[in-house]
């Protein structure tokens, strides 16, 4: 089984159908905006962006992942990407802007920042602040064939770490992750971003745009 190096087992992403989030980011944008997907996986999102009308460049660290993505593709570290070039939208969803340190969350948005043009926006995908209160081991569902669970939810200020458990076609696979609770201000503010708007009523979708607020 191939698993990444942030602990995906590719062979799940592969099963996971999408669940709607190229839709939201395609009523964010304008028709046809190009967008740079960073973290695209097996390219879940990516394909249905190109269904839409965008014009993708899909980035992830993981050759395995982007084996499967039917779209231009740079295998490399978000934080570490220069492409030279700027794009109408920049997509960071799964949560990437959660992660527990602080030097990956601000290099994420500085390439973010470096790669969007002055009028684009930044879409994202986070857990709220809220979100940390009410996760609890046994929540889940279904996503397509792939049952998902949350086990082992473990707490320790700001730092929520959990393991996702994965079973399809009669297989079983698991994910260990730790995120971290953030303020629009610790996520936004900080990387010279402002809030644009909410795109989803339960607040774990909005888009930035470049600049403080006054």
């Amino acid at each position: 089984m191939e698993v990444t190096a942030d602990g995906s087992p590719v062979e799940v992403y592969l099963l996971l159908p999408p669940d709607g989030e190229a839709e939201i980011v395609h009523a964010a944008v304008s028709p046809g905006a190009s967008i740079l997907e960073l973290g695209c996986g097996a390219g879940r999102v990516t394909h249905p962006l190109v269904d839409l009308g965008h014009e993708v460049v899909a980035v992830d660290d993981s050759p395995s992942m982007l084996a499967h993505v039917r779209a231009e593709s740079v295998c490399a570290r978000i934080g570490d990407l220069e492409l030279g070039r700027t794009f109408d939208a920049v997509l960071l969803a799964s949560h990437l802007v959660n992660t527990p340190r602080v030097a990956d969350r601000r290099a994420m948005l500085a390439a973010a920042k470096r790669h969007l043009r002055p009028d684009g926006r930044l879409i994202v995908q986070w857990h709220p602040p809220g979100w940390f209160d009410s996760a609890a081991s046994g929540q889940g569902g279904l996503l397509g064939e792939v049952t998902i669970e949350l086990a082992d939810v473990v707490r320790e200020g700001d730092l929520l770490s959990a393991t996702v458990q994965y079973a399809a076609r009669g297989q079983r696979w698991h994910q260990e992750f730790t995120c971290r609770r953030l303020s629009l201000d610790d996520l936004l503010t900080s990387a010279d971003f402002r809030l644009h708007t909410w795109l989803t009523a339960d607040h774990t979708w909005f888009s930035g745009a470049p600049g403080r607020m006054g």
